[in-house]
């Protein structure tokens, strides 16, 4: 029983391998006709190199012929071999250009593919992995793919067609000599084939702890300020080091156990080529003093040299075979992670019969509404409120209450669990996710800068914007004066994510871009947490303008800047326990938003 698992088992793996190989390759294949240029250009170069032997061979018999050197032929067979091993250089240059062109277009397809499966992504893909593990798959594991892809195919088809020309010229001079390999080709192949088995999850372990290095890298470097101020240098330094620890035994483990086969092939050809060399001078003394010598046991002196530079050539590729093959276990391991992207679903297709938003009021409802990020813990539960056309919602509540939920749910980055959202009496999960999300303007409180121009920053808001638009939207932010100020004005380039400017700036510009796009709703995520209170005031009336006719949502930490929304929601542990106006809630002496009201105000 357990030795019909373990041959069922063992088959599922093999066809797992040979999917991913043919899936691998298939980026090849869309190239066809310059894979096959390199493939015929890499015959020629090839065919050619074959010759030499051959010509030397002869050249040598023209050396020991009984009647004296016989130097015209040696000096013919000379030059045809020295054309013949120029030829097959050129041909081999040609195919490193051609395979230059090629490498470069399958690394293009398949980074291009990844990068456009991720924008397709849901969100919550992003939320549950490490940045620094997709930048991984995109850089190292697309370059391991290639390098594989473009090199070890052909080098493969190369030493295939050696390996058989080899063979078939040897055969030629002398089948008794062939018989060497009988002995040494079967021991080099089991022992590749073992060897093969044992280090595939060493390069799959080692794909995986260079994604977590990365994603461990990315993370500390992005926090570098937060860092410095706890002075915690010491602590992510002695982390670091523990996971460049693992991360570097892993490469080791891999690098160790592939670099095996090579030196292991090189003592099995090593020994093969010597016993060639011993058979070889046999046969010849035997040829050239036997009175009856065998007929297919003689051999010229010419021919012993080309059968071992032949039985050389035979046995390189399948030296090379053994390297191949542990760079393909290498790419193999990086192919997974990077299919494993490509095939992770992308956010659901629209309904069949979805509508297109059009002429949208903002008559919001959440009705009886229900939500978990995973089916241990219910976030919202029967959540339900009514936010009326260019009306403004405040939502308000603790640190984990739901509230940034609640516009994942409006937005569809994620879908309700239970109950049902609609937008003017159509339910969202019947809308076109595109017609929805540009229903709305989003302000949020970590902001999100591209590098890029300050105009084309704010220009993101509006498709084809002018730049009298961004002008008059800076105006409304109170941003307009800081930028005319810098010598480059709109046209100042940002580094990314705004890093050569304030948290403060950063905001206002993202404000900008929001008044610049014209949206029936409006998301405001403590919009104006990093600006100062003088700042915060002074877009106070260019916010409240914005909102004008909008049915808006707003999230907010701070109190005193929800004092004016017609409705206030406050939640607690996924429930909505008190709405109404600042006033209404305020009346209310046992109330909880009275009591967070107070607790930010009374010192």
């Amino acid at each position: 029983m357990t030795d019909t698992v373990k041959n069922t088992d063992l088959k599922t793996e093999n066809g797992r391998k040979k999917r991913l190989l043919i899936r691998m390759f298939s980026y090849v294949f869309r190239y066809k006709w310059l894979a096959l240029a390199a493939l015929i250009v890499m015959l020629a170069s090839n065919i050619l190199a074959l010759l030499g032997p051959s010509l030397s061979g002869k050249a040598i018999n023209a050396i020991e012929a009984e009647s004296g050197v016989e130097i015209p032929k040696v000096i013919y067979f000379c030059v045809l071999m020295i054309l013949a091993y120029v030829v097959s250089a050129v041909f081999s240059y040609l195919n490193s250009i051609i395979m230059v062109n090629l490498s470069q277009k399958i690394t293009y397809t398949m980074r291009k593919e990844i990068f456009e499966h991720l924008t397709e992504l849901p969100v919550s893909y992003f939320d549950k992995t490490a940045t620094g593990d997709i930048i991984s798959h995109i850089s190292y594991d697309v370059d391991t793919v290639n390098t594989s892809l473009s090199t070890d195919l052909l080098q493969m088809d190369a030493g295939i067609v050696t390996v058989i020309g080899s063979l078939i010229m040897m055969l030629s001079i002398s089948p008794i000599m062939v018989s060497v390999f009988l002995f040494t080709i079967p021991f080099s192949i089991l022992f590749t084939r073992y060897k093969t088995k044992r280090i595939q999850p060493y390069f799959k372990a080692r794909s995986g702890k260079i994604g977590e290095l990365n994603g461990y890298a990315e993370e500390m470097l992005s926090g570098q300020k937060t860092i410095r101020a706890y002075s915690r240098e010491d602590v992510i330094i002695s982390r670091f080091d523990a996971k460049n620890e693992v991360t570097t035994k892993a490469y080791y483990d891999a690098e160790y156990h592939g670099c095996v086969i090579g030196p292991s092939m090189n003592f099995i050809n090593n020994v093969s080529l010597s016993l060639i060399s011993v058979l070889g001078g046999v046969l010849y003394l035997y040829s050239i003093t036997a009175l009856n010598p065998i007929a297919f046991l003689i051999i010229d002196l010419g021919n012993v040299a080309s059968f071992i530079q032949y039985s050389r050539k035979f046995a390189g590729p399948i030296n090379e075979f053994a390297n191949i093959m542990n760079e393909i276990q290498s790419a193999m391991a990086a192919a997974e992670r990077v299919f494993r992207i490509i095939d992770t679903p992308a956010e659901p297709a629209d309904a069949e019969n979805a509508v297109v938003l059009r002429g949208v009021e903002g008559d919001v409802k959440l009705e009886n509404v229900k939500f978990g990020y995973d089916n241990t813990r219910e976030i919202l539960h029967d959540l339900s409120f009514h936010a009326k056309p260019g009306s403004l919602i405040a939502i308000v509540g603790p640190t984990g209450a739901g509230k940034t939920t609640i516009i994942n749910l409006l937005m569809r980055f994620y879908d309700v669990s239970g109950g049902k959202i609609s937008i003017d009496g159509n339910e969202i999960t019947n809308v076109t996710r595109e017609s929805l999300r540009r229903a709305y303007t989003m302000v949020l409180q970590d902001t999100w800068l591209f590098h890029g121009t300050i105009f084309e920053n704010i220009a993101y808001g509006k498709e084809g914007a002018t730049m009298e638009e961004v002008v008059r939207a800076a105006k409304a932010a109170k941003i307009d004066r800081y930028i005319e100020h810098l010598p480059d004005g709109y046209n100042t380039v940002l580094s990314d994510d705004g890093v050569n400017i304030s948290k403060g700036q950063k905001q206002l510009i993202t404000i900008a871009r929001a008044m610049l796009a014209d949206a029936p709703m409006l998301i405001l995520d403590e919009a104006t947490s990093n600006v100062d209170s003088r700042t915060e005031h002074q877009i106070q009336d260019a916010m409240y303008k914005l909102m004008e006719g909008r049915t808006c949502f707003v999230i907010a930490h701070r109190l005193s800047t929800v004092r004016n929304a017609d409705i206030i929601l406050v939640l607690k542990d996924g429930d909505v326990i008190e709405q109404g106006s600042h006033d209404e809630l305020m009346e209310r002496e046992d109330g909880f938003y009275r009591a967070l009201y107070h607790s930010q105000f009374d010192l």
